[in-house]
């Protein structure tokens, strides 16, 4: 194992902390604002006494350093690849060495998809219940402001989406000192509640959480699911690991954030023992009354930050999901010039804003939102675990023993909170795995659909040296210029240079096919990117690979291949040739006839080539085709 991020340089420590406490530590920085008072609510039938406080905070205590510091700081974070982190980084990570084992690729594909999948139905909890959970502040300040919380969350959350579009890179450096500002102040509250209770300190003792489990039973396991809401967010930390390395995150946790959490946890109980009725909500209680509006407002502000890193992190795996193949190309503006990582995907900012007021009002309030809040969280660290252990032992050869033996603590972790939080699908937990299951039923479909669609076509094709051979055997006339053909099959000629020869009966006098390949890291070397191979009668395969962070673009790779053939690329003397499969659900083995008309209709909504290969849409031509599947 090797420690990742090294590439993002020592002498730029100071700012990746800024910025990461900007962006990473957003979703579990503002479970204070709901978690402790889930852990008490009076429907788990948990008497508010010393001992179960204590109790409680032990368990809140122990979950954040086994889970969260233990498992993803200190040791998930070493499984990057190439520096990336998240679970379609780490599944892409467990399939190398795995080609030609069709049955294990699928499996480890399967897991990666289940957990990215997840991701989305979190993506859409966060800023609901972040945002709901602080405008419900108000109702601290004046009781009247009760009618007032749903139509403010809406209007912060409608903003919040509709200036997306805009990107991030403006607003971003406002978010690292707000994130500060409020780390500091978490623990700041936290210290002056316990300084009137100092006796709570003591629940740092593990018994005292045993003692809580072994007492209360079936209760106690309905309290873990609340336990669970001090450790969404753990995640990001793992998935946010590309931007900043792993270096500042993990000094940022240690440093500020989980001391802060700590503090402000532990303040809460402490102000229960001492004010048992805080309970009702005892982190806007948790101050003197006149700093409860400034407070509302500086978790509005956390809040809205929190939700941004998801969203963020939404744009982020669905541009990832799409270079992998999993999802069709969607149209994806780039918000920042020098930042690849800022980008606004349009589709998916707008199915996340209807899904986030839809979720405001079918819940109406953060304890009602909590309940749906957890179990998709928790599938995902599962599916972390799982392809933790497969690069363990496949990539990095650890023994059986020792790597049988860490993910087995790490699911015992995962699989304790996965029972607690499945406990509440009835409740609201449902909504999550709907969307889970949607998004992974759109994802494997995707997959599949573009593995039998390329097995068609391979099975349609002619083997490109055949059809050189044919050429030279009986030459059509030849016209100035180059001619580009994007293919999928290196080795098989383009449905599009048939149709192109079959029409205009010409061919160009030098002729590429190019292959655009995504692999399983998320950067190449520039400079070997590129590979060509040279044929007869003007004929070249031209090939590059990218990384499934990098985008690609025709134009870098034509001045690249250019110069490793000997000629000079003229743009207005190019012309690029692009095929456009129609596909039509068939009978014929494969998949399910519904799944074939959803990968039909995916792939008749897919984004042009032109704009996802940043090919100058005045040199291309376009031919269309018939594919049944």
């Amino acid at each position: 194992m090797h420690e990742p991020g090294g590439h993002h340089g020592e002498g730029k420590l100071a700012p990746l902390l800024l910025a990461a406490l900007g962006v990473v530590f957003g979703d579990i920085g503002t479970s204070p604002l709901y978690a402790f008072k889930e852990c008490m609510n009076p429907e788990h039938g948990i008497d508010l006494s010393t001992a179960n406080v204590y109790g409680i905070l032990s368990l809140l205590f122990w979950a954040m350093v086994l889970v969260v510091s233990v498992k993803y700081v200190i040791f998930v974070m070493r499984a990057d690849n190439g520096g990336e982190g998240g679970v379609l980084a780490l599944a892409a990570l467990a399939l190398r060495g795995t080609e030609g084992q069709p049955r294990t690729r699928w499996a480890l594909a399967a897991l990666g998809l289940v957990g990215a999948s997840m991701f989305y139905g979190d993506g859409m909890i966060t800023p609901a219940i972040s945002v709901l959970s602080a405008v419900e502040g108000l109702e601290i300040v004046e009781p009247g402001f009760h009618r007032w919380v749903l139509p403010i969350t809406i209007a912060i959350i409608i903003f919040l989406f509709a200036i997306q579009k805009h990107g991030t890179a403006v607003i971003g450096r406002f978010f690292g000192p707000a994130m500060v500002l409020w780390f500091t102040t978490l623990g700041v509250i936290g210290i002056f509640n316990i300084i009137e209770h100092p006796s709570v300190l003591v629940a740092i003792a593990p018994w005292h959480a045993i003692a809580f489990l072994h007492e209360h039973g079936f209760a106690s396991v309905l309290v873990l699911g609340s336990v669970f809401l001090v450790l969404t967010g753990a995640e990001a930390l793992y998935a946010d690991m590309g931007h900043f390395g792993a270096r500042p995150i993990r000094i940022g946790w240690f440093v500020l954030v989980m001391p802060g959490l700590l503090l402000n946890y532990f303040g809460q109980g402490a102000l229960v023992l001492e004010h048992p009725a805080a309970i009702r909500n005892p982190f806007f209680l948790s101050v003197p009354e006149w700093a409860t509006l400034p407070l509302v407002l500086l978790s509005t502000v956390a809040t809205v930050i929190a939700s941004q890193a998801m969203i963020s992190g939404a744009f982020s795996m669905t541009a990832q999901a799409i270079k992998l193949g999993y999802l069709p190309r969607m149209r994806i503006q780039h918000t920042n010039e020098r930042e690849i990582g800022q980008i606004y995907v349009p589709l998916v900012n707008n199915s996340l804003l209807v899904s986030v007021i839809a979720l405001v009002l079918m819940f109406k309030s953060s304890s009602a939102l909590a309940s749906a809040y957890g179990i998709a969280v928790v599938t995902t660290m599962c599916m972390t675990s799982f392809l933790v252990y497969v690069v363990l032992r496949r990539v990095w050869g650890v023994r059986k023993l020792y790597a049988r033996g860490l993910v087995f603590v790490f699911l015992l972790l995962d699989l304790s909170f996965f029972v607690a939080n499945a406990i509440k699908i009835p409740d609201g937990g449902w909504f999550p795995l709907v969307i889970g299951a949607a998004a992974f039923t759109v994802l494997a479909t995707w997959e599949r659909g573009r593995q039998i669609l390329f097995e068609r076509l391979r099975e349609l094709s002619i083997p490109v040296d055949a059809f050189v051979e044919a050429i030279a055997a009986g030459p059509p006339p030849r016209v100035q210029g180059t001619a580009v053909f994007m293919t999928s099959i290196g080795d098989a000629v383009p449905a599009a240079l048939l149709h192109n020869l079959k029409h205009n009966k010409v061919l160009h006098e030098r002729v590429l096919l190019l292959t655009v390949r995504i692999l399983d890291v998320p950067h190449t070397i520039a400079d070997e990117r590129v590979t060509v191979a040279p044929m007869q009668q003007g004929f070249a395969r031209v090939e590059a690979c990218y990384g499934f962070k990098e985008d690609p673009d025709v134009d870098e790779i034509m001045h690249a291949a250019a110069r490793k053939l000997g000629f000079e690329y003229d743009l207005m003397d190019t012309s690029y040739f692009v095929s456009r499969q129609t596909v039509v659900p068939t009978s014929m083995p494969g998949m399910a006839m519904w799944r074939e008309k959803l990968f039909a209709w995916m792939q008749s909504n897919a984004a042009l080539a032109t704009d996802f290969f940043k090919i100058p849409i005045n040199r291309v031509v376009e031919l269309g085709s018939q594919i049944d599947i």
